[in-house]
């Protein structure tokens, strides 16, 4: 601490020199726990508590002005916690500013630092702005504030510096001065704008995972109300949620809205009728005032602004390389997603945003990966430098050609991590700020002849509080001392560096921690099976749309990003798309039937189709046939018959088909639906047909029956006449006209009728054969057991 005194050019202060005195009998500690106790001795154990230049925690908690100049005052506030057991006495915090850190490696070495190296920390500041700080027992916290004008910190050259907050005191141990806790940050020193500074392109992604279901109830529902898994994409939508922090900061800074065009539908579906799924059943949704506010948020911040939109549900790419184009179809989504992405943009925050841009999971990038991009359109990969490695000295700029006109623009992967982790913690916030501006700042000194381009791709649904450092850091750059911002689309049209790396690496150097959270080959098997089902059910439909786009949506839905990290989820949501896609095709049905009695040569035999839609269905054939054409034929003596079918939404239809019963017996009947290009539909609906013919033996017992009838009447006709004339008491006097209109007999009496004058010879004209016995065809649907008997 001496040397630093003298490096300054004043005398030690007190505090200095004890300062002094504890480094040095911290520096002789290791050698004289060797001499005494040897190896063992310098073993720590877990349950001791912290020690040394780490008894306490120092964090700071803001730091203003962030990157500040000359006239500034800076104000750095904090909290210091005792972590150790014994009570820290006479302690006071100061101030060091350490030499310049020339490069970016030397910022990342400064920030992996821990504890406290005498003379490597720089110069304290003057004792003037040393802070005093009461007694700090065991476990207490305290909070404090340092004010140092920037010309007391005697900063040279511009470029970053850095600076720490270093806590000096006594415990009964140790009743000596020395540091008991320190804590690292950096100042970028840039008082004056350069002319050719840094142009800086930052990213700021709406994205979210997946909220919607495939359920429509489109079955029942002409509205077509969505169902949502839950509300908690209200909750990010809130102002104070992720999404509602997304919008309300990116509107006033210079960054590029990325969006999935998915979050934007799902939050367009949610400002109308909704429903939210409860168990077994779904309740009414609540919050179409959020929706309604987040996206008039949206529209207002992007006006004017650059969108680029990504391929609908935001496709895992490299799962479709390295697993889905196995799958035959896979690729065939990824062009859809592409296809419906600006439409969708468009029509809800009424801007046009470009569509050319791929963006793999963190920038990683391989051949395939890049193969797949371009196959559905994409002409520009959104890389990351850990990905595409340069060999260069400097931070090349981001766009870069790889061939086949496909343009790679390489983010940064310092500054794209800067904000990854818990940010909530208002110390790792600050300190991310500070080495962000640096790094920037470090770019820049690179090489201040020449401008160059660089990108910043963040994690792909930062959290409220990562969201709010990010914008403290761009913020800061607004001052635009050494970066000018640029759109993504002009980043990737900024003429590259010749030497910068553009080649891409080979699939088997994909790394292995993103691989592993890949979607598995099952998962494009599930979809193939679920295309090939809204297939074969939609060319069915009078109005196809309203199946084909929201289940079209769910299968792009399938392959998103955000399931990485959670197969079941992802399993799970497959499967329910899946099950409501076949819950809807059974709404178009055979309605079963047991047996059927046909008594007679010929007859018609309905079957029932039924739809439960709330739109008609055609291009659909009914094919019936029989098991056994010799006892019963169906359509000219065949065994199969079919007929095309049409029925309107919520009715049924009854298609019959003309039977010829040729044998007694029963008959098994198979009645399935076809689509026009002969695939089944449905399941097959089987009944037994009983023949029961009526045979000329039959007729000829019947007209038996029918003459021994006739016979008996004539007998007791002509039984009771001959009765009448033997008994006058029983015989009628006959009238005056009957007289005159009676023929007489010889005797006058009048003639007696012969029954056999009653048998009349069978007229010519009729036919001896029965009449038909099938009546002219029926509308009614046959039931369970029906006879048919025409």
């Amino acid at each position: 601490m001496a040397e630093a005194a003298d490096f300054q050019g004043a005398l030690p202060s007190p505090a200095r020199r004890r300062l002094g005195r504890a480094a040095s009998v911290v520096a002789g500690l290791p050698l004289l726990a060797g001499l005494l106790g040897g190896p063992g001795a310098s073993l720590a154990h877990a349950d001791e508590a912290p020690s040394g230049s780490r008894t306490v925690a120092v964090s700071l908690s803001s730091f203003t002005p962030a990157a500040p100049v000359e006239d500034d005052t800076l104000t750095i506030s904090g909290t210091v916690l005792n972590q150790g057991k014994q009570t820290v006495t006479d302690a006071e915090l100061e101030l060091y500013v350490g030499p310049q850190l020339q490069g970016r490696t030397a910022i990342d070495r400064a920030a992996k630092r821990t504890g406290f190296t005498p003379g490597a920390e720089g110069r304290p500041v003057d004792d003037t702005y040393t802070l005093k700080l009461p007694e700090l027992v065991s476990g207490i916290s305290r909070d404090f504030s340092l004010s140092v004008p920037v010309e007391e910190l005697n900063l040279g050259d511009d470029g970053v510096y850095a600076l720490s907050v270093a806590l000096q005191g006594r415990t009964p141990a140790e009743p000596i001065d020395q540091v008991l806790g320190i804590e690292r940050t950096f100042l970028p020193w840039q008082p004056d704008s350069l002319d050719k500074r840094t142009q800086l392109t930052y990213l700021w992604p709406l994205i979210s995972s997946t909220h919607l279901t495939s359920e429509t109830e489109t079955g029942s529902d002409e509205r077509q109300t969505p169902v949502f898994a839950d509300e908690s994409l209200a909750k990010e939508l809130a102002p104070e949620g992720r999404l509602g922090q997304m919008v309300a900061l990116g509107k006033g800074l210079p960054v590029t809205w990325v969006v999935d065009p998915d979050l934007l539908a799902t939050v367009d579906a949610m400002t109308g009728n909704y429903r939210v799924k409860s168990g077994d059943r779904t309740v009414a949704g609540r919050n179409q005032a959020v929706a309604n506010q987040w996206l008039s948020s949206v529209e207002a911040a992007v006006e004017g602004r650059k969108v680029v939109a990504l391929p609908f549900a935001d496709p895992d790419l490299a799962s479709l390389a390295h697993r889905g184009k196995h799958v035959s179809g896979s690729l065939s989504h990824l062009q859809q997603a592409t296809d419906v992405a600006a439409k969708t943009v468009e029509t809800i925050i009424h801007e046009k945003p470009s569509t050319d841009f791929a963006w793999p999971v963190d920038g990683a990038v391989d051949s395939s990966i890049v193969d797949v991009a371009t196959s559905a359109g994409a002409s520009k990969v959104i890389a990351r430098s850990d990905s595409l490695r340069d060999n260069l000295e400097y931070t090349a700029t981001a766009a870069r050609p790889i061939g086949g006109g496909t343009t790679a623009v390489v983010s940064d992967v310092r500054l794209s991590k800067a904000f990854q982790g818990d940010m909530l913690n208002s110390g790792n916030s600050t300190l991310a700020v500070q080495e962000f501006l640096a790094q920037t700042l470090a770019v820049t000194h690179q090489d201040l002849d020449n401008r160059r381009s660089i990108v910043v791709a963040p994690q792909r649904m930062p959290s409220a509080s990562q969201a709010q450092s990010m914008a403290r850091a761009l913020t800061a750059l607004d001052a635009r001392r050494w970066t000018d911002p640029l759109d993504l689309v002009a980043a990737a049209a900024v003429k590259p560096d010749d030497q910068a790396t553009t080649r891409v690496a080979p699939s088997s150097r994909y790394p292995k921690s993103l691989r592993k959270q890949e979607l598995p080959v099952r998962a494009f098997q599930d979809i193939r099976t679920t295309q090939n089902s809204l297939d074969k059910f939609t060319v069915i439909l009078t109005q196809m749309d309203r199946v084909e786009t929201p289940f079209g949506r769910a299968i792009d839905r399938e392959m998103s990003t955000s399931w990485r990290g959670n197969p079941v989820a992802a399993q799970s949501y497959r499967d329910g798309v899946q099950k409501n896609l076949q819950s809807l095709t059974e709404e178009v049905e055979l309605i079963d039937k047991s047996q059927i009695t046909l008594s007679g040569r010929s007859a018609t035999i309905p079957v029932t189709v039924q739809n439960r839609l709330v739109q008609g269905v055609d291009n659909l054939v009914l094919r019936l046939s029989s098991d056994n054409a010799a006892r019963l034929s169906l359509s000219d003596d065949k065994g199969t018959a079919e007929q095309p079918v049409t029925v309107q939404g919520g009715h049924s239809q009854s298609v019959k088909f003309d039977a010829l019963a040729n044998a007694n017996g029963q008959v098994r009947m198979t009645a399935q639906l076809y689509t026009q290009d002969n695939k089944p539909y449905g399941e097959k609906m089987q009944f037994t047909v009983k023949v029961s013919e009526i045979t000329p033996t039959v007729m000829l017992v019947i007209a038996g029956g029918v003459l021994l009838l006739v016979l008996a009447g004539v007998r007791m006709y002509t039984q009771r006449k001959r009765a009448a004339l033997q008994d006058p008491a029983i015989t009628e006097a006959p009238s005056d006209e009957d007289d005159a209109e009676s023929p007489q007999d010889e005797n006058g009496a009048g003639a007696v009728e012969r029954p056999e004058d009653d048998i009349r010879e069978p007229d010519p004209g009729q036919a001896s054969d029965p009449t038909p016995d099938t009546e002219p065809e029926s509308g009614n649907a046959s039931g369970p057991g029906e006879k048919v008997d025409r």
